[in-house]
Order: structure tokens, then sequence, then C-alpha cells
């Protein structure tokens, strides 16, 4: 399927659950409300993809990359 237009999302977990805690969850409920606020604008889901990413020289934090399109 070919789409018009994309949109590339990016969904971080939070740096204080990562500095006290070591480590945080993605924040699945943000992300979940995020992707019914595209689809109801007709955003479809095309490419993911969980990335760590270093966090003040000592820490790794997730992301996610959410590409969209219609």
């Amino acid at each position: 399927m070919a789409f018009k237009e994309y949109k590339v999302m990016n969904i971080v977990e939070g740096g204080l659950g990562t500095i006290f805690l070591g480590a945080s969850g993605i924040p699945v409920k943000k992300m979940e409300i995020a992707l019914n606020r595209e689809a109801a604008e007709g955003w479809q889901l095309v490419f993911q993809i969980l990335e760590q990413k270093r966090f003040l020289l000592f820490w790794k934090r997730e992301a996610v990359v959410i590409t969209l399109g219609r």
C-alpha cells in the first residue's frame, strides 16, 4: 500500500524513573492514547522500532519510534 504522507512519532520512557530506579518502562497508556488519536485522523501504523538512547552519561533509556502513513 502506498501512502501519500508520513508522520514519525517518538515516545520515550520517563527520565526520573531511569535515574532513580535504573530503568523505567515505555509509557504504554501514553502510546495508546497517541495512536488512537492519530487513527481517528486517518493515520495507519506503518513501522515501529524500539531503540536505546544514552541518557545523562551513565544511563540508557528506551524509546519507541513509530512511523504512521495515510
